[in-house]
């Protein structure tokens, strides 16, 4: 069977950059921003005569060479020589100024999105939406595919005025379901307007992307879209097992597998054996030890569970992250423990980090007062039942 491959912003871009606009474009992308046989998004922009004059850089930098909650300290692009100026962490004046002193008439963004609320490429996108919108600067989007698909959505969204964060600036559900493009129209048409703002956006649309299917139909190569993100199956896994970087269970970073595989010290063998009799579907768990490199519990050997998904379309990360969670929990109620607020300081943010990935206390609070952790899961819902046409650039079938 022949796969139709999706054509990215970039492409049509790169095709005819008068779409762009602009005489100064400033362009907000990293080592994501590729073309379909993985050259720059930068040099196609360059080698077809736009006017890109200044990079914007996010969390991991340009280059993507750091870890979470780090950028890098390059102050040119080693290819292009143009000027690198890093946005992680800047918001409001600070980001405006940045922007102006530029000199740029128009932002472009072309980062790989992931397709779920934490990940934060989607926060600089909506803090330089809002910086452009002040300053009076176009943005354009060179829209990419959602990873997961852009079929269905699932797990909670967010109480932003007591929660968020720069893993979560505007209410929207833990698996999106949306293209970095229509993120940026509801910021747009939705958030923005409430503080009086609105900015002039463009968004450059794919052609030939099926919204009912994941990144692998879409016939382009995967790009691990930050260190920690080998394989589409981590992007499914972290969907769900993500809300454990604020615990002190390891995520599995340090290990090759990170969000698929999840231990601690005190986890035995009874976690593998509670979540292989719960028969979840669309994944399988076994039981492993592991030693990380870095990050939790580094050098030492932890036990626990490796999850393997073997039937996407039935695998709900969001119920199945719950699930760990609520075992674990029950299974080790004098060991497990949330991480208390300052004990991961990547984000740059306050309070209980588990509190900024969920969205809200409710996690919290419930696995304190014993309760099932997965009675707070919403449920798989389609896509268009909750967004409409000013949001939506893609047709929808529902899948659920």
């Amino acid at each position: 069977m022949t796969t139709q491959r999706a054509r990215t912003g970039v492409e049509i871009a790169a095709e005819d950059p008068g779409l762009l606009g602009g005489r100064r474009i400033g362009l907000l992308t990293n080592f994501t921003g590729t073309t379909p046989d993985l050259g720059r998004t930068v040099d196609a922009l360059v080698e077809a005569g736009a006017p890109v004059t200044a990079l914007f850089g996010p969390e991991h930098g340009l280059n993507g060479s750091v870890q979470a909650g780090e950028t890098e300290t390059s102050t040119h692009d080693a290819r292009t020589d143009l000027p690198i100026i890093e946005t992680y962490l800047k918001s409001g004046e600070e980001l405006d100024r940045l922007i102006e002193d530029s000199g740029v008439d128009t932002v472009v963004f072309d980062m790989q999105d992931l397709g779920v609320r934490y990940y934060t490429y989607i926060w600089s996108l909506y803090d330089c939406l809002r910086s452009a919108a002040r300053t009076g600067v176009r943005f354009v989007v060179l829209d990419r595919p959602n990873p997961l698909g852009g079929g269905v959505l699932s797990g909670p969204g967010i109480d932003v005025s007591g929660f968020g964060s720069f893993v979560g600036r505007s209410d929207v559900h833990q698996r999106h379901g949306l293209t970095a493009g229509e993120l940026a129209r509801l910021f747009n048409t939705r958030d923005l307007p409430a503080d009086g703002l609105s900015a002039d956006l463009d968004v450059i649309r794919m052609e030939g992307w099926d919204a009912s299917a994941d990144f692998d139909a879409t016939g382009l190569p995967w790009v691990p879209p930050s260190p920690n993100m080998p394989t589409l199956d981590t992007a499914y896994a972290f969907t769900g097992t993500g809300i454990f970087e604020g615990t002190n269970v390891s995520e599995g970073r340090g290990t090759t597998r990170p969000f698929e595989m999840l231990g601690a010290p005190y986890i035995d063998g009874r976690l593998a054996a509670r979540l292989r009799d719960a028969r979840i579907p669309g994944v399988l768990f076994r039981e492993l030890w592991y030693s990380p490199t870095f990050h939790k519990y580094a050098g030492e050997t932890v036990r626990g569970v490796q999850l393997h998904i073997v039937d996407r379309s039935a695998f709900d990360p969001v119920s199945t992250g719950l699930a760990i969670l609520d075992a674990v929990a029950e299974l080790y109620p004098d060991d497990f423990r949330f991480l208390e607020p300052g004990q991961r300081v990547e984000s740059g943010e306050h309070g209980y980090a588990v509190d900024r990935l969920w969205g809200s206390s409710a996690l919290r609070d419930a696995v304190h007062a014993g309760e099932p952790a997965a009675a707070l899961n919403p449920g798989v819902v389609p896509v268009q039942d909750v967004y409409g046409d000013d949001v939506l650039l893609y047709s929808r079938v529902s899948s659920v």
